[in-house]
């Protein structure tokens, strides 16, 4: 009989399993996939953004649940992770929002380095069809090959992201089989589908320095405020900065939100309108339409001079006062209105999970079944881009196997 089994090889069953080894418990991983690590091995673009270089607290107070984290980020802090990869021998390197990636800018340094941490364990390819319980007592588990017994049994099985990965969402058919109370899952981090036709229009532009302001409808603060680079698509909006707003758009409803893009967020008002007057002036023979070509891509040009209201034809030297506040108006606040996430096997995290009452914050154990551990995303916790969820994972899973063998 082994001590621990894990269901799941990710980052989160990755990191448990090597911790359990150190202490010198018997592991059996359960993983459909080929290789360990697999959805690791693609995220961040396949850069792995392992970490971010801040405190414990600010990882509690970006996440969604963070509260209930605490004692895992404090006993595997950001630093820890840190020096634990580059331990492993992996370098790594700090970017801008002090997001923290290998220097090799390969995912699949990470997943390597986990996957030697963890030697030792037995990995079988196997399907978990159930836990088994005896006397409120988890004792193993029944896959699509058999029976195996253990004296504790962690689901690390990740969300319902990337399924081709093995993030199906089987965790969360096993956890509720075992009387555990499920938070709906939704899509975070997640691209956004808009309600009307501009961005198919404006497909494939990217956008870099812009400001992003999310607003939901009867809420007079926004919801998120952010800065940097955005993508159009045929569907709507992607890109880091509207990845990191979707976790913030709950719940989600047709119409409920809108995205407000600051096309020049680093000039004010009447830096922007001198600017504007300056270029009229240069080309006040030419057509309105033909004279933005400083100020915008080329792409986006008329799709702003037809929200401007603004007739393309006018002569530049004909262009009234309120007509240059229209297009100042667009400028600073390009709406976008949203229908919806896109599907949840496009999110890059899940939101939602088991729920935080039902386990122990000390040791990551169920509060109902004995000797049974939740790691990672099977857990209701989630955060914005920037290297916290991985963290997360990291920290849920050491302190799940730091707590299991007993």
């Amino acid at each position: 009989m082994k001590e621990v089994i894990i269901v799941g090889a990710g980052a989160a069953g990755l990191m448990a399993a090597g911790t359990c080894i150190e202490r010198g418990l018997k592991v059996l991983m359960f993983d459909k996939n080929q290789r360990p690590g697999r959805k690791l091995r693609i995220t961040g673009k396949g850069r792995c953004n392992v970490t971010n270089n801040c405190t414990p607290q600010e990882v509690i107070a970006a996440a969604n649940g963070g509260r209930f984290l605490y004692s895992a980020l404090t006993s595997f802090t950001p630093g820890d992770a840190m020096a634990f990869f580059e331990g492993l021998g992996v370098p790594l390197k700090t970017e801008r929002g002090r997001r923290v990636f290998p220097q090799s800018d390969r995912a699949a340094d990470i997943a390597d380095a986990l996957v030697r941490y963890s030697r030792g364990a037995e990995l079988c390819r196997e399907t978990v069809k159930k836990v088994l319980v005896e006397e409120g007592r988890a004792i193993g588990v029944k896959t699509d090959r058999g029976y195996y017994k253990a004296k504790n049994v962690l689901l690390a099985c990740g969300g319902a992201s990337y399924p081709a990965t093995g993030s199906d969402g089987s965790g969360y058919r096993l956890s509720e089989e075992l009387g555990h109370t499920l938070v709906p899952i939704s899509p975070s981090l997640v691209p956004l589908v808009e309600r009307g036709g501009i961005c198919q229009r404006l497909m494939g532009l990217s956008l870099r320095n812009v400001g992003v302001r999310v607003t939901a409808a009867g809420r007079r603060r926004p919801v998120y405020e952010d800065f940097g680079e955005l993508l159009f698509t045929h569907f709507g909006l992607s890109g880091p900065t509207i990845l990191s707003a979707s976790a913030h758009m709950r719940p989600m409803s047709a119409g409920a939100y809108t995205v407000h893009i600051d096309l020049k967020p680093a000039l004010d008002e009447g830096q922007l309108d001198a600017r504007i007057l300056r270029d009229l002036e240069e080309k006040k023979n030419r057509q309105f339409i033909n004279s933005l070509d400083r100020l915008l891509p080329q792409k986006l040009i008329p799709v702003i001079v037809e929200r401007s209201g603004v007739p393309g034809e006018t002569r530049c030297n004909s262009v009234t006062r309120g007509q240059r506040k229209s297009l100042l108006a667009v400028l600073k606040d390009f709406a976008v209105e949203i229908e919806s996430f896109r599907p949840i096997d496009e999110a890059i995290v899940t939101a939602g999970g088991v729920s935080l009452k039902e386990v122990d914050p000390k040791t990551m154990g169920s509060k109902l079944i004995e000797g049974l551990y939740f790691a990672g995303e099977m857990l209701d916790v989630d955060a914005p881009t920037g290297g916290y969820n991985l963290q997360i994972a990291f920290a849920t899973g050491r302190l799940a196997g730091l707590n299991m063998g007993g």
